[in-house]
Parts: structure tokens; C-alpha cells; sequence
């Protein structure tokens, strides 16, 4: 992996309301904009939608998907910023674009700083935009 690489699309993964409803029973964020139609439907999205960390949740799957082999063990190291731009009603499914920004030395292996872009299918504005830091370790 080199900075400069561009990755993806990864595969599309569905954002059903099972899944929505399981990851509000798991993060006890249960807003009724994610887990009651009826509310949601008179709500600003006309329907549920996903919460914006469960899109974050599945950066990491979707980077599998696209990222290249390697040798090593790699450890999600955290974020520089996150960005929901536009809601995930429920019954969309989402992928990954991946630019790599920065791949940097650091002590048993390397830093990779990769730009995230994850889009709904349809839609016209990035779902979440987040900046992951994933260190590369070597084996």
C-alpha cells in the first residue's frame, strides 16, 4: 500500500431495520428515529435511519473488503475526524471508497492514514466520511 492509492469500491453491505435495532439494543441508543417507524415516518426522514456510528462500525469491514494484503497483523489505531454528511434510511445499503493519504514509519511496522468514504446506494451525499489511522504491524 502506498499513499496516493485509491481503493475500492468495496462490496455493498444491507442496512436493514434488524440490524439498526440490533446495534441500538447493543449501544442502548434507542432514539426513535432509529427504531420506531411510526415516529420516524412523521419525523425529518420519512422513515428510521442508521445511526451514524453504526455506518462508522462497518468502516473497518468495508476497508477489508478493498485494503491489500498484508504479511502482519493490522490495528485499527483511531481517527482523525468523522463526518455523517447524509442519513442512512433503513433498507439502504452501503459500500467503501478508500484513498490512501499518508503511509508513515512508526516503531514495528507503519502508519497508514486512509480517507474513508462511505455512500448509500442512490444517494447523492457521502454517508460518512472519517479519516482511519490503521498502524500495519510486521509479522
Amino acid at each position: 500500500m502506498n499513499a496516493g492509492d485509491d481503493l475500492g469500491p468495496s462490496g455493498w453491505v444491507d442496512i436493514g431495520q434488524a440490524r439498526i435495532d440490533a446495534f441500538a439494543a447493543a449501544t442502548e441508543d434507542r432514539q426513535s428515529i432509529h427504531i420506531d417507524p411510526e415516529s420516524a415516518a412523521a419525523g425529518p426522514f420519512g422513515t428510521t435511519v442508521a445511526h451514524g456510528f453504526l455506518t462508522l462500525s462497518l468502516v473497518v469491514h468495508l476497508w477489508d473488503d478493498v485494503a491489500p494484503p498484508h504479511d502482519g497483523v493490522t490495528i485499527n489505531y483511531g481517527l482523525n475526524r468523522v463526518r455523517f454528511p447524509a442519513p442512512v434510511p433503513s433498507g439502504s445499503r452501503i459500500r467503501g471508497r478508500f484513498h490512501v493519504a499518508a503511509v508513515d514509519p512508526v516503531p514495528g511496522g507503519r502508519q497508514a492514514t486512509i480517507e474513508a468514504t462511505l455512500e448509500r446506494d442512490g444517494g447523492d451525499r457521502p454517508v460518512c466520511a472519517a479519516e482511519l489511522l490503521l498502524r500495519l504491524l510486521d509479522a
